[in-house]
């Protein structure tokens, strides 16, 4: 439960980012992002695989980029299905995504797979 919640409040921070860098997204406040969070796990976990599926021909074609793609309708879908979160076009959302996607994978170097924080202990003999 303690890494769920913590994954949820990274996604937070990275939505709050995204919002404070790329111009075009806004957010209400700080429940609209942890919903926000919450919906984008959500979309992530149910939406985006049948997605990249449908999308495989052309994810090959473009040599994976269409993903970003991908990563941003997902977080269009979030936008639309949430009224406190607003994306105002296609490239404020590729942007948003990027910035959620990198927050995600810096904070991946620090929580293992189980959702706990790691450390690397190296004992000299």
């Amino acid at each position: 439960m303690n890494g769920f919640l913590l994954r949820l409040l990274i996604s937070a921070l990275g939505l709050w980012l995204a919002s404070a860098i790329v111009p075009g997204i806004y957010v209400a406040g700080v429940g609209t992002l942890l919903v926000a969070a919450l919906l984008l796990g959500v979309v992530n976990a149910v939406v985006r695989p049948v997605l990249i599926i449908l999308t495989l021909p052309i994810t090959i074609l473009t040599l994976g980029l269409f993903l970003l793609v991908v990563n941003a309708a997902m977080l269009g879908l979030v936008a639309l299905l949430l009224p406190g979160l607003t994306i105002t076009g296609f490239f404020p959302a590729l942007g948003a995504s990027l910035v959620v996607s990198v927050v995600s994978w810096m904070a991946s170097w620090f929580i293992g797979p189980r959702g706990r924080f790691e450390l690397l202990v190296i004992r000299k003999r």
